[in-house]
């Protein structure tokens, strides 16, 4: 388990991250939502240990360190590939190491993606490059799966199709963090919601419990950002000058 306790972390003259106490258990599909700037990605990054901060988040009662940080991969849209390597040279890499890569997991998500195995990724799209870094996030043999939207740049039917395969491989034990804007899109894969507003956690429930209530996983966003149907028209009368007639 990830317990997050008391979690701050501040930039000159901002504060990105306050008070944040959070815990991830294993098996666990979480989806992270918020708007820009709201902490999603400072806050994977903290768990990470890419970034200092202030408060303690350990795993399995014990801080993250490079005796346990193998227990958690990571996959961005910033990319953390070797451009000049192939794809079967990172799979080489990860084997010698990581003990607990999972070969045909790799194999199985290269074909899934219609990936060439021997093509530097320097050559690669942008979508290209976003699939290979969940591929190797999956195969490393990894507990916690952290993502930050990953799949920028990708069609919407890969995605749909990648998320029914991501359900069928995962296992028991593995936990997903998903931090994305496609909330609608998320919404049948996640199952809690962790939202952020301004650094801090505002909102954390079981989709299931939602679904027993009758509530959409976006209305639930909705209703918990207070967010008002009503500031577009009052945006367009502002700027316009003219009153708004679907307001």
């Amino acid at each position: 388990m990830i317990e997050i306790t008391n979690l701050t972390k501040t930039y000159p003259g901002q504060t990105a991250l306050s008070g944040v106490n959070l815990t991830l258990a294993p098996g666990e599909i979480v989806g992270l939502f918020g708007e820009n700037g709201a902490g999603k990605t400072t806050l994977i990054k903290c768990i990470l240990g890419l970034l200092p901060y202030k408060g303690q988040i350990t795993l399995d009662g014990e801080p993250i360190t490079r005796k346990n940080i193998a227990c958690l991969s990571f996959a961005t849209a910033e990319h953390s590939l070797f451009p000049r390597l192939t794809p079967a040279g990172h799979r080489d890499f990860y084997r010698e190491h990581f003990e607990k890569f999972n070969g045909r997991r790799f194999d199985g998500l290269m074909d899934f993606f219609e990936l060439p195995k021997n093509k530097p990724l320097s050559a690669f799209s942008t979508g290209q490059k976003n699939q290979f870094e969940v591929i190797l996030a999956l195969s490393q043999g990894a507990d916690y799966i952290l993502m930050d939207e990953p799949f920028a740049g990708n069609d919407v039917f890969n995605r749909e199709d990648f998320y029914k395969v991501l359900l069928g491989i995962l296992e028991p034990h593995e936990t997903v963090l998903l931090s994305t804007h496609l909330i609608e899109e998320v919404s049948g894969f996640v199952s809690r919601a962790v939202l952020l507003k301004r650094g801090q956690i505002i909102g954390d429930a079981d989709t299931s419990g939602l679904d027993e209530r009758g509530i959409s996983l976006i209305d639930y966003v909705k209703e918990t950002y207070r967010y008002r149907p009503d500031r577009v028209g009052k945006a367009l009368s502002d700027i316009t000058g003219k009153e708004d007639d679907h307001a």
